[in-house]
């Protein structure tokens, strides 16, 4: 199990969001996976993955290209076993360009509390180092960091 399960409240809903965002920083592909259900199908941009072994390695391939991660989701809207979320992140790649990827997601749960599916749209901007609003030491966001909205994203 892996609370909070549905159906989702808006409190619940933002806390599933944010520990997603949390696991997500910490760019640990395994952690991550483990929130999905064994049998998870995703779409990220033009990629489609099914199970544990795919989310990981696909992780795994992003992280290694894409440097210095920082995540912030927010909801979007929930009904019953379903979250949308928002959001952007930041980070560079080996020659120092640094991006951040606006997205959208759709996520479906099982009872149990486990995403077992996962659509996420995304676009890239080049932005510069002076440009960067996601400035926290690599890992989770500080709880005292301002969100997606009060960023004005």
């Amino acid at each position: 199990m892996r609370p909070p399960m549905p159906p989702f409240t808006r409190e619940t809903a933002a806390q599933k969001a944010r520990m997603a965002e949390n696991a997500w920083n910490t760019r640990d592909a395994e952690k991550v996976a483990g929130a999905y259900t064994a049998d998870s199908r995703w779409r990220n941009r033009s990629e489609f993955l099914e199970g544990h072994a795919a989310i990981i390695a696909f992780l795994t391939r992003k992280w290694a290209t894409e440097h210095e991660y920082r995540l912030i989701k927010e909801v979007w809207a929930f009904d019953g076993a379903h979250i949308a979320a928002r959001f952007a992140y930041e980070w560079h790649d080996g020659a120092g360009n640094w991006f951040r990827s606006h997205g959208n997601e759709q996520w479906a749960f099982d009872e149990a509390g486990l995403m077992r599916r996962r659509e996420a749209s995304i676009n890239d901007v080049p932005i510069t180092e002076a440009d960067r609003k996601f400035r926290w030491p690599l890992g989770p966001r500080p709880e005292d960091h301002p969100g997606l909205s009060d960023l004005g994203l």
